[in-house]
């Protein structure tokens, strides 16, 4: 039985970007079933579409064979209908119960029944395996558990099709596998699953059909046992895709980074770095793998200037970078792709062009006299464009409009090209399709061979993390409790008990690694 069919979905917005042309797909129940293509390709927008956040132009919905209309995410949650987003909409400072019920709390005498929300939710846990306890505050769990009580959310309304959008992105190994058997066993009870996903591995091992979608339009639906990782790369791109890196063993040279006894200190007064030391050296990545929120966001905020740091040294080019601005800090050689590309790697409102020379419009060879060289800027930016594939309509065109793929691109081509000798990567390929996330990988690579720079790469992508690193660290709450001298050959299942604390090296096996 089809428990979801989207027939001819068409999604035009109002300045007449075509998000959604013609798309047809349905899922079984009882089937998990991939959503993937590109970034841009229209995924995320016939997701909304489904659950009521857009409303399309043409095109029809059935729900169990019967067509339904979806004006509301609420009217979607009636139908059986629930999404789970990237980003964790919980409360942190409330209990798993609590955030299960938030809006549909039982009630006793007029008051919240607590007592029988805790038994509705672990009640719920317990059938599904989750492993949740419904008493435990929301900011003290895991980032697998708090993906638990997302999905948990949507299960106790009701529904029977669920939208998981891009559910392992934080996850390590452990906690995926931990998932999965969830996601099977919620489709052997019957529920069906949009699984939208970046990692193709995860899509072969899971999935039982996958609907690509490229350039807004449906690239068909197949079966997986059709399919391999690499057929699936081909439809999203329309071309072969590199699924491996490949490159020469690093040849590292005078240092660049030079971090001692770093500390940072949170908000509660935690430390978040904890007495932190490594060395960069030119021609090499060195990686830093670890299940987020263990200082890794803290560490890159305070290498590129974002915030201060408590005590402790930060050496770039043999030059003390505590305390200087962070133009005087790029101005010494540093270039920084930061996690929230939204947020701190452009400024949304100015166009493609403004963000992409933001750090050199001032520069002399940028100006005439006293004025901008706005020739120059057009010619910098139209060759950045070109050379990095940016899909904009122009490059007036403000940034916000474009895809979070190509707003990464730009955010990528500024600091690539910025003639700095040491680069910090903070999830480079978040959210990016396969084509993207190839070429950013494959051009750190290059970059920091050819042009002996040194890079930090921060990600949640262990498959990223591993074949882009020379050199991989691991942080657990805000230490360094692991050093591999090569990252390509370290054991996925180790470096998630590393992640997880359940192994830590001691100062001896990690000396001479760091």
């Amino acid at each position: 039985m089809e428990a979801l069919k989207m027939e001819n979905i068409t999604k035009i917005y109002p300045n007449g970007f075509v998000a959604n042309k013609d798309i047809t797909f349905s899922v079984q129940q009882g089937e998990i079933h991939a959503l993937v293509g590109e970034n841009g390709a229209g995924k995320t927008t016939v997701m909304k579409v489904l659950f009521g956040m857009e409303q399309p132009q043409e095109g029809n919905i059935y729900v169990n064979e019967k067509k339904v209309k979806i004006s509301s995410p609420l009217e979607a949650i009636s139908l059986g209908v629930g999404m789970v987003h990237q980003h964790f909409m919980l409360l942190p400072s409330m209990t798993v119960a609590q955030n299960v019920t938030l809006g549909m709390e039982p009630k006793k005498g007029g008051l919240v029944d607590a007592e029988k929300a805790v038994r509705m939710t672990q009640e719920m846990s317990d059938k599904y395996h989750f492993g949740l306890d419904a008493r435990a505050r929301v900011a003290d769990l895991p980032v697998g558990l708090m993906q638990k009580v997302e999905i948990l959310k949507a299960l106790i309304r009701g529904a029977k099709v669920l939208i998981l959008d891009e559910p392992t992105a934080v996850l390590t190994p452990q906690e995926t596998r931990e998932l999965f058997e969830q996601l099977k066993l919620l489709r052997e009870n019957g529920h069906s699953i949009i699984f939208i996903s970046h990692k193709l591995e995860e899509v072969m091992e899971l999935c039982n059909n996958v609907t690509v979608l490229r350039h807004g339009y449906c690239n068909g639906t197949h079966p997986i046992e059709e399919l391999d990782a690499a057929k699936i790369s081909r439809l999203m791109v329309g071309r072969d895709v590199v699924l491996k890196i490949e490159k020469e063993d690093p040849k590292p040279g005078k240092p660049v980074l030079e971090v001692n006894d770093l500390v940072c200190v949170n908000s509660e007064g935690k430390n978040a770095v904890d007495h932190v030391s490594f060395t960069i050296r030119s021609g090499e990545v060195v990686g830093i793998a670890g299940v987020e929120g263990n200082g890794q966001s803290f560490l890159s905020d305070a290498i590129s200037g974002m915030i201060r740091y408590d005590s402790g040294t930060v050496k770039l080019n043999g030059k003390d970078i505590g305390g200087l601005k962070i133009k005087d800090i790029r101005q010494s050689g540093m270039a920084v792709i930061p996690e929230d590309r939204m947020t701190v790697g452009c400024v949304n409102d100015l166009s493609v062009r403004s963000n992409a020379i933001a750090d050199r419009y001032d520069k002399k060879e940028n100006m005439n006299g006293i004025f901008l060289n706005g020739g120059r800027q057009k010619k910098i930016t139209e060759d950045l464009i070109k050379e990095f594939e940016i899909s904009c309509d122009s490059q007036d065109e403000a940034i916000r409009f474009l895809s979070g793929g190509n707003i990464q691109k730009v955010v990528v081509a500024r600091e690539f090209t910025s003639g700095a000798n040491f680069v910090v990567a903070n999830q480079p390929t978040r959210g990016v399709d396969v084509g993207t996330a190839e070429m950013i990988r494959k051009y750190l690579v290059r970059m920091t061979r050819e042009k002996e720079i040194g890079s930090l790469l921060i990600s949640a992508d262990l498959n990223e993390i591993l074949e882009v690193s020379d050199r991989l660290l691991v942080m657990k709450e805000g230490k360094i409790v692991a050093a591999f001298p090569k990252a390509n050959v370290v054991d996925v299942d180790e470096l998630g008990e590393y992640m997880l604390g359940i192994k830590t090296m001691t100062a001896e096996e990690m000396e001479g690694l760091l």
